[in-house]
Parts: structure tokens; sequence; C-alpha cells
């Protein structure tokens, strides 16, 4: 079966409403994504089967198991309208700065629970996983991003308590790559650089800060902008790339979330690095749906488990 051309084209909000109004069109797209050469049961593989009536279900002939298109998928035993799934998505992978649980709500005319799920289950699916190493230059930098504590002002041993150490490293022209640490020691610094730089890298940029010495080698230049001494750009060496990274963060966090807990940063951060490293992207609806297709489904519980 040929992928599906509707979605091969620049989605807009109008053009979305009109192709997928219905059940029924939801699930021909997500079935020509899912099954390119037609209906596959996910248990054993095979490819005949007969329907289930008119439950949108198949029953394979080979194993007897019973399954739809969504089966173990992000969108298994939802009770959300498939098209209000894909307004969600839309919306999200649209919104230069993110878009709230709240807004979610309003707009699909839902729970709160239900849209702060939903919205979770969609980051989930945007998770890249062993993503490639950057290459040529990269700027790197280290933020705190989170609230502070009523009544406690920078001077206070509490100031940073309700916030998370982000990292971030973005390539020039190229990709970013965001994580929270636990500490800004040389250890995590490396660790996180060698993981995400490849061994050839050309030039990596960071600021003044101590633990970052070292990171160079026969291969990769390190140079630093003294921030201290109010130095931001010396020719083409400056991080104003990264810098541009926490701006949008911070007025996502601020403007759209109004708040992020640690536990689940991890998720806006991958949310940001998705939608970031596919802003030139025009399919970037119809990519989307491809990884929440074969993404595995995020239980509630897992979610809110401590």
């Amino acid at each position: 079966m040929a992928r599906a051309q509707q979605v091969d084209s620049y989605m807009t909000i109008m053009t979305l409403m009109e192709q997928f109004h219905s059940e029924e069109k939801c699930r021909q797209i997500l079935e020509q994504f899912r099954w390119p050469d037609g209906v596959e049961c996910p248990r054993c593989q095979g490819h005949k089967h007969s329907t289930v009536g008119d439950r949108n279900q198949y029953d394979c002939l080979s194993c007897g198991y019973q399954f739809s298109v969504t089966s173990g998928t992000i969108f298994h035993d939802t009770h959300l309208p498939l098209k209000k799934w894909f307004v969600a998505i839309y919306l999200m992978v649209e919104s230069k700065k993110g878009m709230s649980a709240n807004q979610i709500k309003r707009v699909l005319g839902i729970s709160y629970k239900t849209a702060w799920y939903l919205c979770h289950r969609i980051r989930a699916a945007m998770t890249e996983h062993n993503p490639p190493q950057l290459n040529g230059t990269v700027e790197i930098d280290e933020t705190f991003v989170g609230g502070r504590l009523r009544g406690e002002g920078r001077g206070t041993g509490n100031y940073m308590k309700n916030k998370a150490l982000v990292i971030g490293i973005v390539q020039r022209g190229g990709k970013i790559r965001l994580q929270k640490i636990a500490s800004r020691d040389r250890k995590s610094l490396h660790q996180f650089i060698k993981e995400h730089c490849a061994p050839d890298m050309e030039l990596i940029i960071t600021d003044e800060w101590a633990p970052y010495e070292g990171i160079a080698d026969q291969n990769t230049r390190h140079e630093t902008v003294n921030h201290k001494e109010k130095e931001w750009v010396r020719g083409d060496i400056h991080t104003n790339g990264i810098e541009n990274v926490w701006s949008l963060l911070k007025r996502s966090v601020v403007g759209t979330y109004h708040k992020i807990s640690a536990k689940h940063i991890d998720a806006y951060l991958d949310e940001l690095e998705w939608r970031f490293n596919n802003r030139a992207n025009l399919y970037l609806f119809r990519d989307t749906l491809l990884k929440l297709i074969g993404a595995a489904n995020l239980e509630y519980k897992t979610l809110v488990a401590s």
C-alpha cells in the first residue's frame, strides 16, 4: 500500500480538520503508516485476517489474536477520539513555545487530567533514542530551570532548591541536545560532551567555567568566552546559539507552562529538542505521527509513579 499522500504536503489546522474530520479517516491514515504492505498481526506478523464486525478490529487467522491499528501503540486503550489526538499533536509541534495542558483542555473540551496525560504521551513519543552525534562547531552551556521558593532571594541558601540544572549543546546550523544533570562538575560535563559530540569534532565553545577545561584533544579545539569579564563575542567565538535555546526554553516555562516539575523536565526538554531539530521540516506533523505509531504506550500509573 502506498504511503498516504494526503499528509505528504504542508499541514495547516484547516487542512487537518478537512482531511481528518472523522475516526474513519484517522484510522485509515494510521493503518497506511503502520502497515504500508497490508494489515499485519502485531503478535505473529501474519497477514491473513478477518474483520470483527464494526469494532475497527481484526482477527488474525494464524494465531487468533484480535487487534486494531492502535494495539501496542501509544494510542492503545485511549478513550479519546483520534481526531482530538491529531489536533493535540498538531498544536504541540506547531507551537514554537509549546502548548500547555490547560490550553489543550480548553481547545479539545476535555478534563485537565486527560489533557495532561495526553500531552505527556505525545512528548514520550518525541524522544529520540540514540540520536547521532553532533559534529563541526558546537556551543555548550548550562542553565537552571524552574521557579524560586516564595520569600527566598538570590542570597539565601534555598534559592536553588526549586530549580533543575540543564545542560545543552547546539551544533551551529544543526541540531541540539538537552538533558537534566545532577551537577556542574567536570565528570558530568565531560560525560555529556563525549556522549553527544563526535570524536573528530572540530571546535567546542563554552564559557569560562573551569570544569570544561581538558575537553580538547588532538582533533578538537576548545575556545571560551569570559562572561564574567563581559566578553560575549570574540570573532566567531560565542555561545549565542545555545543562549537563544535557553531563552526559548525559559519563555516556554514562563509564558506557556508557568511551572515545570523537576520530575518531568526531561520530557519537556525532549519536546523542545524534537521541535527545534525539525524547525525546517515542512512535514513535521506527518513525521511526528509516524513516531507516535512506533512508540510504546505510556501508562498513567507509570507517569505518576514517584
